[in-house]
């Protein structure tokens, strides 16, 4: 039976777990439980048709994450994982003029058209764009998605993490080390050396701290976003569908009469803080797209490190000079939408599988610098 410890325990070691575990190997997930992890902060948008991405190997990957999600749902139901905060509710790209919503429908047909989870895509004028979301500015128009979805990143983690523990994984909390034994990864927690033939890392922004005694430099730095839910007492938010405007911030409702705005992008290192200038940035912009929100309760603002690499293009493979470590870093704000299919495709290389898609474009070592992606459509 192989031994696989997974460092990390956000939705892409999470994942990676779940799917080990489920082929009867043997894993010990090891979290250091850091404040400012991404999965616990990020909103959980769930539609990439609309993504400005024009990098063909990080789509491919984003849009496999979108399309993988009724499995991986289904194969968590079956084992008693059905609190996962994730639905279907359709995603409305908003605006005033004409010609964006013309170019905005159009790469959604165009992408829709390879991508039948996609499902139809529609053009809706302002007084339909509000049914959908109340309290949206009146003008603005929209275009439907309607395989958009949202997803919690704690319920959906918590899921993960549950199934692989029915299947016989091991949770262990506390800081790892990162150990080249003879050339060969290994992890000591504690003062312990925990068994392992395969070292997986999806820890997120804190890989680098975790790789640096190994003399591997990935280039992972902390990309801090701070999100504000708002409360709207009595308000029945259960199928408002996400709200995606031009540039880099968005509104999505939960069940819970919660509305939940975002977010900043700020090269601040692990500075877990909540700002003046950063809750004004995400307040001032949800209401100038919805001004009916301006009466809601601020409930909280989370605080979350996405992990970003050079390109922003994700890292999954065989890090070099050391055998038995894969890492799987950089997924940035598009994680919750790749995390899962990602942790599939790490199980699937350290079982020694092809993966379902090709992760050669996502060696690490390719991965220092491909070409940028846009920072205002990945979330």
């Amino acid at each position: 039976m192989i031994q696989v410890v997974v460092i990390g325990a956000g939705i892409l070691g999470a994942s990676t777990a779940f799917h080990l575990a489920r082929e009867a190997a043997a894993v010990t997930v090891v979290d250091a439980a850091h404040a400012g992890r991404a999965t616990a902060a990020g909103a959980g948008i769930v539609c990439p048709w609309v993504s400005g991405a024009e990098d063909a190997a990080f789509y491919a990957l984003y849009a496999a994450g979108a399309r993988y999600y009724p499995q991986i749902l289904a194969d968590l139901a079956d084992l008693g994982e059905a609190d996962t905060g994730y639905s279907r509710v359709g995603a409305l790209c908003v605006a005033e003029g004409a010609e964006t919503l013309a170019a905005i429908e159009g790469l959604a047909l165009r992408r829709a058209a390879a991508a039948p989870e996609a499902g139809a895509v529609e053009r809706l004028g302002p007084a339909a764009a509000r049914a959908l979301f109340p309290p949206l500015r009146p003008g603005l128009g929209g275009v439907f998605i309607a395989g958009g979805a949202r997803v919690d990143g704690r319920r959906m983690t918590a899921a993960l993490l549950g199934a692989a523990t029915r299947l016989g994984a091991v949770q262990r909390r506390g800081q790892a080390e990162l150990l080249a034994d003879g050339g060969r990864a290994a992890v000591r927690l504690a003062g312990e050396t925990l068994a392992a033939d395969i070292v997986v890392v999806a820890a997120g922004a804190w890989a680098a701290e975790l790789l640096q005694p190994l003399g591997i430099e990935l280039g992972i730095a902390p990309e801090r976003g701070q999100i504000v839910h708002l409360g709207l007492a009595g308000a029945d938010t259960s199928r408002w569908p996400v709200v995606l405007p031009s540039g880099s911030h968005y509104l999505l409702a939960f069940e819970d009469s919660r509305v939940v705005a975002g977010a900043t992008r700020e090269d601040v290192g692990f500075d877990h803080r909540v700002t003046a200038a950063g809750l004004a940035e995400v307040l001032e912009a949800a209401l100038r797209v919805a001004p009916g929100l301006a009466a809601a309760s601020v409930i909280e603002t989370r605080i979350g490190f996405r992990p970003v690499g050079p390109g922003y293009r994700p890292m999954l493979g065989w890090a070099p000079g050391v055998q038995g470590l894969l890492v799987g870093n950089g997924l940035g704000a598009a994680g919750l939408t790749i995390g899962p299919f990602a942790g599939r495709m790490l199980a699937q290389m350290a079982l020694g599988r092809n993966p379902d898609l090709d992760a050669e474009p996502f060696r690490p070592a390719h991965s220092l610098s491909p070409g940028r992606q846009p920072r205002t459509v990945l979330r």
